[in-house]
């Protein structure tokens, strides 16, 4: 009698607990139960007007035992597994229908304790294949898995528009100590708007939030989770794989045009370009203009177009503004069949506060620190997240696995290095914390970026990480079995910022500033780098490349054709900006598209050719690219002539093969300028940016010119040749 009492105490605790969106153990209560006396099944259907189950005698009314919904059988006959349930139900129009749907609290829970252990170690780095929603079939029935991390939770549950978004009729059960929820929801087809609500245990307060792991969002403003949607996507880009994977990119061309998917072009009428529509039109001009990739601003999901993507919110989403994840497949497919490699802008150094989304994510701060000395940049408002912390680091390697197994990526830019670095970045001193040795370095996040850079090169061959690392941070692009941080390459900001402000210089003061354009030798084999010139260097005030330049109309363009020559013969990958080619007239604007009509005037029109020629000359010229990364690969001529704004080097390649370059900072034509030459004999001159073809002024050197038979300086031969106002000339051997 005692113990029927207490049954009956809990099972009214329970029924408590669901009504009031409280139940924390659904299996408890809900589902199939086993009985001294034959089976029992409890449902939950507010909005049911009447319920059947069906048993081997065929369907058998399920009696309402609680005017809010609650239905039970109790009896002797076998039921089929899984069982299936006829609902009568009240429609939102009040009109009534007839389903039939199986019980999601017959089925049980299908994570492994083996990834449940790897999460909460912070290996697993295809979590995203853990949580989150997929499509699966247990026992022939197919449904929706969803698993969410939500430790510090009561109760979580999946709403959405097939349960009118009411919090009580999906709740899900939770793994032990894991802290990870799961149910299978069956019979849920794909593309089902869907988020989870979450009751925090310590306050009881309850928050909607959108799904960490999701693939694919509802258009922003909104910002609900889809589930998986049907992908028929059969890649056909095996031979591009293999040849990556086999791929020296130490010694390869790697020349990037960075794109903002959004703001490259659009349609009359304001519209984007979709995902296809940009393989259509963008991969021609790639492979017109010479480059190697394209790297996007970040693609993933993300609430506000001038974020430009840096305020992630679906870290393994593909963004709904340009089309579907297997329009997007279809984009990198297409791009590998023309040869182009495609990089991803990848943010893991902060996160938005957007209620919906990371933030507090079960009331409390899950991804982030709680001390905001540790887990919130004033600079950007925005959260930075807890490295430390095992189950946010499986879900940044996830993250980064995703992108890179999914969708065929062949590298990752990361964003933000140096404000993960170090834990006093942005901060004045006592707004931060130091690590447990006493200094600045965030311990955690080293760690984290070594086993992101051990997992992508040791797992996808060929793929390159990049980071964008603004300090002097030792070996960055060395690899971790070496004490490095274990990147492919890192951008040079150092050679990016000297170069700019020499060139905003008037031409009259360069010579005073010299030390600008050769100090970029004295380290420029400390790292593998890329010279970018990005989009952070044509926003914010800052204005265009062109804008930047002084001078009336032609020098300022002369001016640009020369930064290009300079950036495109000088050691190091390369990176531009869209619109940096053909030298845009205003800063860059997320809103609307590049001004493609300023192609309609000669002098753009003129950088543009330029910068194509160049762009082909380095890709196939062994000697503007092969030793990029080593000093043997480049020589100074003559470093010493600042009084005359004239430097002159040497490029080689491995097979000792070389190009001369020669670049006069001043609207000052030189004649008979005298330069060292490794050896005798006729040199072409095979670009000269001063050409009337880009808009120059066309004095050069027409065809051939042969050495004089005198050394200069410590070269054994010279060369006499005439050097065009604010512009470069490259020169290579007639044997070559």
């Amino acid at each position: 009698m005692k113990s029927e009492l207490v049954y009956s105490q809990q099972v009214n605790s329970l029924q408590k607990a669901l009504l009031s969106a409280r139940l924390h153990d659904p299996f408890a209560y809900l589902g199939r139960h086993s009985v001294q006396d034959g089976e029992f099944i409890r449902i939950f259907q507010p909005h049911a007007k009447n319920a059947w189950v069906q048993t081997s005698n065929g369907f058998e009314t399920m009696p309402l035992v609680h005017e809010e919904g609650i239905f039970e059988w109790h009896g002797k006959t076998p039921l089929p597994w899984p069982y299936l349930l006829r609902i009568e139900e009240y429609t939102q129009q009040e009109t009534v229908i007839l389903r039939e749907l199986h019980d999601p609290y017959a089925f049980p829970l299908q994570i492994s304790d083996h990834d449940l252990y790897l999460f909460n170690e912070g290996s697993l780095r295809q979590s995203y294949q853990t949580l989150g929603a997929h499509l699966v079939t247990i026992k022939g029935v197919t449904g929706t898995r969803f698993a969410v991390w939500a430790p510090n939770a009561e109760r979580v549950s999946v709403v959405g528009n097939f349960n009118r978004w009411d919090g009580r009729v999906h709740p899900m059960s939770v793994h032990h100590q894991s802290g990870v929820w799961e149910l299978f929801i069956p019979d849920l087809p794909s593309k089902q708007l869907y988020k989870y609500e979450i009751r925090n245990r310590y306050t009881g307060e309850v928050f909607l939030k959108t799904d960490p792991y999701a693939n694919f969002h509802e258009l922003r403003p909104n910002n609900a989770a889809y589930t998986p949607l049907e992908d028929h996507f059969a890649w056909q880009d095996d031979a591009w794989m293999q040849k990556r994977a086999a791929w020296d990119w130490l010694r390869a061309p790697l020349n990037i045009y960075e794109v903002h998917a959004g703001s490259w072009k659009r349609h009359p009428d304001g519209r984007f370009y979709s995902y296809r529509e940009l393989a259509q039109q963008l991969i021609p001009y790639l492979l017109d203009m010479g480059y190697s990739h394209i790297e996007l601003l970040p693609i993933s999901e993300h609430p506000l177009d001038e974020s430009w993507g840096y305020q992630t919110t679906g870290y393994f989403a593909v963004t709904s503004r340009f089309g579907l994840p297997e329009d997007f497949k279809f984009f990198v497919n297409a791009c590998h069949e023309a040869n182009i490699g495609v990089i991803l802008d990848w943010v893991p150094a902060h996160f938005p506060q957007d209620a919906f989304s990371l933030a507090r994510f079960d009331g409390t701060a899950l991804y982030e620190h709680e001390d905001p000395r540790l887990g919130f940049h004033h600079d950007w408002g925005t959260f930075i997240f807890n490295y430390g912390r095992n189950e946010v680091k499986s879900f940044l390697l996830s993250s980064a696995h995703y992108w890179l197994n999914e969708f065929h990526l062949d590298g990752l830019r990361v964003d933000a290095v140096a404000s993960m670095l170090y834990l006093d970045y942005s901060r004045k001193s006592g707004e931060w914390l130091p690590n447990k040795f006493g200094g600045r370095e965030n311990l955690d996040a080293i760690d984290f970026l070594r086993d992101l850079n051990i997992m992508v090169h040791e797992e996808f061959p060929g793929a390159l990480t990049i980071a964008e690392e603004s300090t002097a941070w030792p070996a960055v692009s060395r690899p971790t079995y070496v004490g490095g941080l274990g990147f492919s390459m890192k951008w040079n900001m150092g050679w990016m910022n000297d170069t700019l402000t020499y060139l905003r210089q008037d031409a009259i003061y360069r010579r005073y500033h010299h030390n600008q354009l050769t100090f970029n030798q004295l380290y420029a084999y400390t790292e593998n780098f890329v010279l970018p010139l990005s989009h952070d260097e044509v926003v914010h005030g800052k204005g265009s490349l062109l804008a930047k330049m002084p001078g009336d109309r032609w020098q300022r363009f002369a001016n640009l054709r020369l930064l290009l020559t300079y950036q495109m013969t000088c050691p190091g990958k390369k990176l531009n900006f869209m619109g940096n080619e053909f030298g845009h007239a205003h800063e860059w604007q997320v809103n609307q598209a590049l001004d493609w009509d300023l192609l309609d005037d000669t002098f753009h029109r003129g950088v543009q050719m330029a910068l194509r020629d160049l762009n082909h000359l380095y890709m196939a010229t062994p000697a503007l690219h092969q030793l990029d990364f080593f000093p043997e690969g480049f020589g100074w001529i003559d470093c010493h002539d600042a009084d005359q704004s004239v430097i002159s080097y040497l490029r080689r390649a491995q097979d000792g093969s070389f190009r001369l370059i020669v670049l006069n900072f001043t609207p000052v034509p030189r004649m008979t300028y005298r330069i060292g030459v490794p050896k005798g004999g006729a040199y072409l001159e095979i670009f000269n940016s001063d050409s009337i073809y880009y808009g120059g002024s066309n004095i050069g050197n027409s065809g051939w010119i042969s050495t004089i038979g005198e050394p200069w300086l410590e070269f054994p031969d010279s060369l006499l040749v005439t050097l065009p106002p604010l512009a470069g000339i490259i020169l290579a051997p007639k044997d070559d």
